[in-house]
């Protein structure tokens, strides 16, 4: 019987997915879900619909809710972590601020300005984490969920002993578009996939041992197929991969897309730019979260239900518990030489076997110098992010962002130095160590 404490589970919509999917596989049935939120209103929704669940289904889990976290990770066997630090005020500043010297982040959680503020200010709960970790379940897995992803989870293998596995769906999610456009099931598709988050690359792409690269190139040929995926396609037609995020979030990882309208336009066509807006996930988030504070809950307790998603932490954990072999693609750290041509104290992305003995990166060699250089560049933003984090060091914290691909694009050195400063200015309160 697992002990698996979920920290941030006022996020309801994510939550119960998660404990869906844990409750979906009989040999875990039986689990205790701890739930923690510093949230009381927004627990207790996640707690009233995860009891449900397990009403509902006659499981034997246990379903614990508290608001103290020491509490929640005691004895935990997992922890699943999908905080959010700071709320709306400090994630619009990190969007709108950077927007007016002309940098348009599609959605400033990972990468860009928006991400390595999004780091500073998420760092320090993070750290708690980890100390409560070592002192309560030091023998416990963290898996990650929060952004940004790489510089989170970089901190923690450097700065803590606990162990931990970022987890994100780019992948599965990229592989469901490529078979979509391929007109093939997606679980007849094979696939070797390495790099960073959300700019990792298909290295491999086959069914039945052909290999589908001949094939994805043609279908992008295909003027609708190819507006679908207008920023991966030329990602795939420029520098010969197909990348793991959409191309809406993808475009702010690279200096091409978003910087000049007149280009974009000529390139892709009239509205291509009303496609790629800025903030679409502040907006959305913010709209979501207006909802979260709505004292009803949005969904019928008798039908809900127990289902299995795309999600891997479940997987993770059923295949650690019972012996089941399976791969993933999670990020780990490259102390092992994961990926050769990139530096071994980098986050990587790559495939990875779980099973019983726990979780073991997979070896990809190098990934093709074009390749590489994308995600160099960003391995480059991490490492001053991280080291400003724990060094409170500000003139890291400006390198890191100056370095940043999509700003480097779109202001000079000046102009990002200002913008930097406005953002600690603004985001004072959030950001103590800088002040």
């Amino acid at each position: 019987m697992p002990t698996i404490a979920l920290i941030g589970a006022g996020s309801m919509v994510f939550a119960k997915k998660l404990v869906g999917d844990v409750l979906s596989f009989p040999e875990l049935a039986d689990s205790e879900i701890r739930l923690m939120d510093v949230d009381d209103h927004r627990l207790s929704k996640t707690a009233r619909v995860a009891e449900a669940m397990v009403e509902n289904e006659g499981l034997d889990a246990t379903v614990r809710a508290t608001t103290d976290r020491r509490e929640a990770l005691d004895g935990a066997d997992y922890v699943l972590n999908m905080i959010n630090v700071g709320g709306e005020e400090p994630f619009e500043n990190e969007i709108r601020i950077p927007e007016k010297y002309g940098v348009k982040q599609a959605i400033g959680d990972t990468v860009g300005p928006g991400g390595v503020f999004r780091a500073l200010r998420t760092i320090p709960t993070m750290l708690d984490i980890a100390r409560d970790m070592e002192d309560l379940c030091p023998d416990a897995l963290f898996m990650n969920y929060t952004n940004p992803m790489s510089i989170l989870c970089q901190v923690l293998f450097e700065a803590t002993d606990v162990e931990t596995v970022g987890l994100c769906h780019s992948v599965p999610h990229t592989a469901e578009a490529i078979a979509d456009y391929l007109g093939v099931p997606e679980d007849e598709l094979d696939y070797w996939v390495a790099g960073v988050n959300h700019v990792a690359w298909f290295l491999e792409l086959e069914r039945d041992g052909e290999d589908l690269y001949p094939a994805l190139r043609e279908a992008m040929e295909d003027e609708d197929v190819y507006r679908q995926d207008t920023v991966r396609f030329e990602m795939l037609k420029h520098f010969g991969a197909f990348v793991t995020e959409s191309s809406h979030h993808v475009s702010e990882y690279v200096p091409y897309f978003r910087t000049d309208e007149a280009t974009i336009e000529a390139m892709h066509g009239e509205g291509y730019a009303e496609r790629m807006p800025t903030a679409t996930y502040l907006e959305g988030w913010t709209a979501r979260s207006d909802a979260r504070d709505d004292p009803r809950i949005d969904v019928e307790l008798d039908d809900v239900g127990v289902e299995r998603s795309e999600e891997y932490a479940s997987r993770v954990i059923h295949s650690m518990e019972t012996d089941t072999p399976r791969r993933f693609n999670l990020n780990v750290p490259n102390e092992t030489g994961a990926i050769a041509n990139l530096p071994e104290d980098a986050c990587v992305e790559v495939p990875c076997l779980v099973d019983g003995t726990g979780v073991r990166p997979c070896s990809v060699g190098e990934l093709p110098t074009e390749l590489a250089a994308f995600d160099r560049k960003h391995v480059a933003v991490y490492r001053l992010a991280v080291e400003a984090a724990l060094e409170n060091d500000r003139d890291k914290l400006h390198r890191a962002v100056k370095l940043d691909p999509l700003t480097s694009a779109a202001c000079t050195l000046d102009e990002i130095h200002e913008m930097t400063e406005e953002l600690l200015d603004a985001n004072e309160a959030y950001l103590p160590s800088f002040a």
